[in-house]
């Protein structure tokens, strides 16, 4: 907890404005000073903030999690049927990445992209999840959730799907979700 925080504070720094505490908000959401976006993550071993002005983006959501497959019964409250096929797809490719945990992961990224903007809990089954392995072999690639309640509105429009990114790495997997102003 206060680790995380201590990455927040040096992000601060780094965009020029005044180290001060991030207490949390509405579900536990980091309240950042005016004029910034931002989202925290932490687990076993790692912790890490993202934040940008809030000229640049209309909110970011990042997540990590061990690469290590998701606890026994997990996946059947987290995971869509067309979300479970696609993943059987990339197992068959790459079985040595963990996709169930991943995809957890992305939908957390997601969560905390979505709330700053609704002010609402967004479940699990509520944003159908695409991974893209980039070519090569490596283990990373993009995203694109497809949400499927009402988006937020930004500026005026609608947003119905976020993008982002992913990573494998170190025994870590990472995902950030990037909002745009339109």
């Amino acid at each position: 907890f206060s680790a995380v925080r201590a990455c927040a504070r040096r992000a601060m720094e780094k965009l020029g404005v005044p180290p001060q505490p991030v207490v949390s908000g509405e579900r536990g959401a980091p309240r950042w000073p005016d004029g910034l976006v931002g989202s925290m993550t932490h687990c076993e071993g790692y912790c890490a903030a993202a934040l940008v002005r809030a000229t640049d983006l209309a909110s970011l959501g990042i997540d990590a999690e061990p690469h290590a497959p998701l606890p026994e019964g997990v996946a059947e409250s987290v995971l869509l049927p067309s979300e479970r096929e696609r993943l059987r797809r990339l197992a068959a490719e790459r079985p040595d990445l963990h996709w169930d945990r991943l995809l957890f992961s992305v939908k957390e990224s997601v969560y905390k992209a979505w709330f700053p903007l609704t002010g609402k809990w967004l479940d699990f089954m509520e944003a159908d999840i695409e991974l893209f392995p980039e070519p090569g072999g490596h283990p990373h690639g993009t995203l694109r959730a497809r949400l499927l309640v009402p988006g937020p509105e930004v500026g005026r429009e609608r947003l119905q799907v976020f993008e982002g990114r992913w990573s494998v790495r170190h025994s870590m997997l990472t995902s950030a979700v990037i909002v745009p102003h339109p």
